[in-house]
């Protein structure tokens, strides 16, 4: 629940690549078979096998539910990790900066910030119907890669695994695509749907998505640097394996 302003929050999507970008700093037929003739023989026991489909884990809250889409960041209990590339970072909750921007928070060189996963307050929780955006720095201060430097090596079927800290639950996603957007096109509201969920664009908040699986999106800019920013963004699209 919002404490404070107005639905313009959930409205924010539209500003939110822009400031990814910002914060990124420097990139059944066949015949029935005819009925059984009756017998006067007892029937033989069938022992059927009943297999269940285990139900996915989901999530608690995260976070306090009357937190602030306006405050700052906070620790959420998990871990972001993409084996084929290295990373096990992290994850900050952030909301929305004063400027109604997606937080995306910067540091000093070598502060473990640029190493650091943001999951977006404001989409679904990762493993839930819906999709939950995650956002990382391209590089550091220096240009060295940050938590998502390489993410445009990402192919379809890798994995990318949501790990609850402190237990052994993983909730692992597989790479559909990997696309790379201009900034043009980053703003266009049917992308905008894709990458934070119909819900935040729309202004209704995170809402399950429409083929009822969960879904992760993956976001940091690259291209090239002009007026100290990137021009263009990469994303990553993952659903739920597990």
């Amino acid at each position: 629940m919002l404490t404070r302003r107005n639905s313009l929050g959930w409205l924010v999507t539209l500003l939110v690549i822009a400031a990814v970008l910002a914060g990124c700093g420097n990139k059944e037929t066949g015949e029935a078979l005819a009925e059984p003739l009756p017998s006067v023989m007892p029937s033989p026991l069938v022992h059927t096998t009943v297999q269940l489909t285990p139900t996915p884990f989901v999530l608690g809250p995260l976070f306090d539910p009357d937190l602030d889409l306006w405050a700052g960041p906070v620790d959420v209990p998990l871990e972001l990790q993409i084996p084929s590339l290295k990373v096990d970072a992290p994850v900050l909750g952030v909301g929305l900066t004063s400027e109604n921007e997606m937080d995306t928070p910067r540091g000093p060189i070598g502060d473990s910030i640029w190493h650091t996963a943001f999951w977006y307050r404001g989409s679904g929780i990762p493993g839930e119907p819906g999709t939950a955006t995650f956002a990382g720095h391209v590089n550091d201060p220096l240009g060295l890669p940050g938590t998502f430097g390489y993410l445009q090596k990402l192919n379809p079927g890798d994995l990318i695994t949501v790990h609850v800290k402190n237990t052994t639950i993983d909730i692992r996603f597989s790479v559909d695509q990997v696309k790379v957007y201009s900034i043009q096109e980053s703003s266009d509201p049917a992308v905008l749907a894709q990458v934070f969920g119909a819900g935040p664009v729309s202004g209704t908040g995170p809402q399950p998505a429409l083929d009822g699986l969960s879904h992760i999106t993956l976001v940091t800019c690259t291209g090239y640097i002009i007026n100290g920013e990137y021009d263009r963004f990469t994303v990553v699209y993952a659903t739920r394996s597990n």
